[in-house]
């Protein structure tokens, strides 16, 4: 039998992701021809590549319902909040804000009312 006779192996493929966990190869070429036997080596070839880990951005969950005004008259205010269900890791987006204020005003508070019914009853 005549040996095979191959090529030598090409250099390793640039990895298949970006980030995280791929795969490259190699590859060779068969140089004798067919008709001289059956060469059972192999022509590919892959492996596992590694490169830094991917980003993970923040990911929230989806705002809560806004509270109820925190007076029971006048000016006050209410929030809302979302929980964080990924932290970022490897350079991902930060968290953008978890917990939103805003104005509300309920009736007007009627501040010392009865009082001033009674004096103007008695200055009458």
């Amino acid at each position: 039998t005549i040996p095979c006779l191959l090529s030598p192996w090409s250099e390793w493929s640039d990895c298949s992701v970006t980030c995280g966990k791929g795969m490259r190869t190699r590859q060779r070429m068969l140089k004798s021809a067919a008709e001289l036997g059956d060469c059972n080596e192999e022509l590919e070839q892959a492996e596992k590549c590694m490169l830094p880990e991917c980003p993970i951005d923040c990911e929230l969950t989806e705002w809560s319902q806004w509270s109820e005004c925190n007076t029971s008259c006048g000016k006050g205010h209410m929030i809302r909040t979302r929980m964080i269900k990924i932290e970022p890791q490897f350079g991902g987006t930060a968290c953008p804000e978890t917990v939103q204020r805003t104005k509300c005003r309920v009736r007007k508070c009627l501040r010392g009312a009865g009082m001033e019914k009674r004096r103007w009853k008695e200055a009458r």
